[in-house]
């Protein structure tokens, strides 16, 4: 069974890891973080970066060929744990309650100055 790799660094010298990897019907998503396409993090709030996060993560998951119903595990860091309800709605938008995956929560210290990261995995037949 072959192993895929999606989002590998282009530039040498680049930190040696993918945004997702593929192998045998499992997708493992990387951690997303509220980056935009140019790399930059995008300031604001809960809801701000947990849907830039949940964007890129959703981006990851469809440039693999997965959707986000395959989705059966989401891990997500908060950096604050007053922001749990306000993150609880914007992942809300992303999965429905039928195809709902796992999930953990925690609160963790980033490593940016960034307020959530999300990562997951999914699972499809080959």
């Amino acid at each position: 069974m072959p192993i895929k790799r999606y989002g590998t660094p282009a530039k040498p010298g680049a930190l040696p890891f993918a945004r997702a990897v593929a192998a045998g019907g499992w997708l493992f998503v990387s951690g997303q973080v509220p980056r935009d396409a140019e790399g930059e993090i995008v300031e604001g709030n809960i809801t701000v970066q947990a849907t830039v996060a949940l964007n890129n993560l959703k981006a990851a998951v469809e440039a693999a060929g997965y959707s986000m119903r395959d989705v059966v595990r989401v891990s997500a860091w908060l950096d604050d744990p007053r922001d749990f309800a306000g993150f609880n709605k914007v992942y809300a938008r992303y999965f429905e309650a039928e195809h709902a995956p796992a999930r953990v929560c925690v609160q963790a210290r980033m490593m940016s100055d960034i307020r959530v990261e999300v990562d997951c995995v999914a699972y499809k037949e080959s």
